[in-house]
């Protein structure tokens, strides 16, 4: 299959118990690397697909301050000859919590909230936020995974808002709020409902408003319009055809659905390619904040690795997988979507480090899963 590739000029882009985390492991890079060309990584991706059978369809995206490049392979289903392409529409996962954390830099930013409040004071006086030895659960708590809540609660899929207050009514803290890193998508989802309620809106209404419209990433959206709808691609686990994403309380953590067009201009503004009312905010995100696991720190949504030179998260649902990271240094930004649940983190690693020859030891080992 030829490869649907498309370069232009400078850029001016579940059920919750599937959003995954993977907390790479230090790169060992032992030999001289650069970024892969256009058809190492047509090829990449034609293997990937025709070879291993990983995914039916997966598009890659690359910026740089030299404009930006899309490459897609596969297609959309075995009776769907269309190659997905820039504006293919994929469910983004966990790579959602970015862009609850920007709202958080946002709006600690325009002094609406302080990253150390504490969460109950954004709640209902009837919710009684557990503590332990003394210590509150804060608004940054939250965002760096230090909250001492579970991955999720047992049901996360049909979750109410009813159920979010019943749950921290009840649930007892093991660890002091802040001692460690445990990676909780009901923690991020929490976090998106209490910035909307602290904005007197809906998270969805936050999200579009403060962050969505601003950057003109028009086809991006918890709620997908009539015209992503004819993009969407449907996602799979193995062979099989999967459902989509359920919209619950908890779509702060990982509901966002999004294509690498609008997913390169949000890296664009990230890495100040592209000059926005967001960069503040989105500077402000970067500073590390905690530890997350050996040789990775979490700053405010974003994991930081090699001594900040790769910024970074990923997204999984029941059908599809995301990687967004760039590169600060090297202003390199990439996206690597796909409609399977097979983990692109290593080939996103392979296309910002290509070996100049011989094999590499650059190694993705899932330390930290889910």
């Amino acid at each position: 299959m030829a490869p649907r590739s498309r370069v232009t000029g400078r850029s001016v882009s579940i059920a919750l118990l599937c959003v995954a985390c993977l907390i790479p492991e230090l790169c060992a890079q032992t030999l001289p690397t650069r970024l892969a060309t256009s058809k190492e990584i047509h090829d990449m991706l034609a293997h990937y697909v025709d070879v291993d059978h990983k995914a039916p369809a997966i598009v890659v995206g690359l910026i740089s301050k030299h404009g930006r490049e899309i490459i897609g392979y596969g297609k959309f289903a075995p009776d769907d000859p269309r190659v997905p392409d820039g504006e293919t529409i994929f469910e983004i996962g966990s790579v959602t919590k970015v862009f609850t954390s920007l709202l958080l830099s946002q709006m600690v930013l325009d002094k609406e909230v302080s990253l150390n409040d504490p969460i109950a004071k954004y709640l209902p006086a009837s919710v009684q936020v557990p503590s332990r030895n003394g210590k509150q659960i804060t608004l940054l708590d939250l965002s760096t995974h230090h909250s001492g809540f579970p991955r999720e609660p047992a049901h996360p899929s049909d979750y109410t808002i009813e159920q979010v207050y019943d749950f921290l009514n009840h649930y007892q803290l093991t660890r002091d709020p802040g001692a460690a890193y445990e990676y909780s998508n009901f923690g991020a989802g929490l976090l998106g409902q209490i910035l909307a309620m602290r904005a007197g809106t809906d998270y969805e209404t936050l999200l579009r408003t403060r962050i969505i419209e601003p950057l003109q990433m028009n086809h991006t959206a918890i709620h997908p319009t009539d015209e992503m709808k004819a993009q969407l691609i449907d996602g799979y686990h193995g062979d099989q055809k999967t459902p989509s994403i359920p919209i619950t309380v908890l779509a702060p953590a990982g509901a966002i659905r999004s294509n690498v067009d609008d997913m390169l201009i949000f890296l664009a503004a990230n890495m100040g390619l592209i000059r926005t009312p967001l960069l503040p905010a989105m500077k402000y995100m970067l500073k590390v904040r905690r530890e997350a696991s050996p040789g990775v720190q979490i700053a405010l949504g974003w994991h930081i690795m090699n001594g900040g030179t790769l910024v970074w998260h990923n997204g999984g649902t029941f059908g599809y997988h995301a990687f967004v990271g760039f590169e600060p240094k090297r202003k390199i930004g990439i996206v690597v979507l796909s409609n399977s649940t097979e983990f692109t983190d290593d080939m996103a690693q392979q296309i910002l480090h290509h070996p100049e020859s011989g094999p590499t030891e650059i190694q993705i080992g899932p330390s930290h899963l889910y």
